[in-house]
């Protein structure tokens, strides 16, 4: 079905972005723009849109480079602290260079819980904080003793927080006996672990591992906040971990997150990895107050995504796989990349621009994209 849009379009013979056709269509079938004045405002989005396409031969890499780079050297060393809370994460130029360098783990991960309708109160938002949240050993026990005489380790367990934490003596009787089989056992309120060996640096090494047994919950997420934002009731967790997060009952699946960009290449793909990576950058710098165009995030976004896999840009990632020999040798480690190449035989084709100014040759960028080429017609031979 043809809309009023698309016939206007049609008729002024214009080349407008898919996304811009949909906003202008929403907003006429909301009653925001009427009918009267389409042809004006697509006059005037036509201006907008054309004013806003790059020239050929544009230099779009250092342009992207300066308009974040710039910038980013007025943010500050900081962390964002939750009010009222002992949960830090980590904002501003550590964060920038977290998400740029494509770091394995954040210093801070976070995951950003929505919850669905039937869960959007106070008591469930609440209740389901408290079941999402970790509990180990070392979380309900009130006293640890390690018993050198008999090599045993005793717990007295607190009750308070097995009911806290929706645990029972019989679940935990069960998960410590499927873990540590004879060695465990509940007496009451205390529980005993003996040392496969008797030994007392094996009675340590258990400790360590006693106390950090997973009970219940999800597997590191070590603490919770719950926030509410407009209508809305979030859930803020301190630790990581997407997969099993998203088959907790009354979690939105599909507005969760984490701040953790190589968890989510890992369980969405690298399409949702490319698209964190600009929005993470954009939260970064807004929460600094400063502001950079999408197209420029989102080149850089695209130069490390364009493998398949999220790349560093670094020695260890874009900079250093660069295709020119000339262009990684101008980065870092230049006799490395140079032996490396001399070795191998590679040919550098200088189509690149740090190549070719080393080189002292005109880049091709800006004038130096076209190239001039004069026709001569033959004389004939006069007879």
């Amino acid at each position: 079905m043809t809309t009023e849009v698309q016939k206007m379009i049609e008729e002024k013979n214009a080349d407008l972005p898919l996304i811009v056709i949909k906003k202008l269509e929403k907003k006429l079938e909301s009653g925001k723009l009427k009918k009267k004045d389409l042809g004006k405002v697509m006059d005037r989005v036509m201006d907008v849109y054309e004013k806003a396409k790059i020239e050929p031969g544009e230099g779009v890499g250092v342009l992207a480079a300066q308009s974040i780079g710039e910038p980013g050297t007025q943010m500050m060393m900081r962390t964002k602290h939750y009010a009222g809370t002992a949960m830090d994460v980590t904002k501003g130029l550590p964060r920038l260079i977290e998400i740029f360098d494509a770091r394995r783990t954040p210093k801070t991960p976070m995951m950003t819980v929505h919850l669905t309708k039937e869960y959007n109160t106070a008591e469930k938002a609440e209740a389901l904080a408290h079941s999402i949240k970790e509990t180990q050993i070392r979380h309900i026990a009130k006293s640890l003793k390690l018993d050198f005489l008999k090599y045993r380790i005793v717990i007295d367990l607190n009750k308070e927080e097995l009911k806290k934490r929706g645990l029972t003596p019989k679940v935990l009787e069960t998960i410590i006996k499927e873990k540590f089989e004879k060695q465990a056992s509940l007496e009451k309120d205390t529980l005993i672990i003996k040392a496969p060996k008797k030994v007392a640096s094996v009675l340590q090494k258990l400790r360590g591992e006693v106390l950090k047994t997973h009970l219940s919950g999800i597997k590191g997420v070590t603490y919770v906040v719950i926030q509410k934002e407009d209508r809305n009731y979030m859930v803020y967790t301190q630790g990581t971990n997407l997969p099993d997060i998203l088959n907790v009952k009354g979690i939105d699946p599909k507005k969760t997150k984490t701040n953790d960009i190589k968890e989510i290449e890992r369980v969405f793909g690298i399409e949702a990895a490319r698209h964190m990576l600009v929005e993470e950058t954009k939260d970064t710098l807004k929460d600094a107050g400063l502001v950079v165009d999408y197209r420029h995030v989102s080149l850089v976004s695209d130069a490390m995504c364009a493998d398949g896999a999220i790349k560093a840009i670094g020695r260890h990632g874009i900079s250093g796989s660069k295709a020119s020999v000339l262009a990684r040798a101008s980065f870092e480690e230049t006799v490395k990349h140079l032996l490396k190449a001399s070795a191998y035989g590679e040919v550098d084709g200088l189509k690149g621009v740090v190549e070719n100014i080393i080189v002292g040759q005109v880049i091709a960028l800006g004038t130096g994209v076209p190239e001039l080429i004069m026709k001569t017609e033959e004389k004939k031979s006069k007879k």
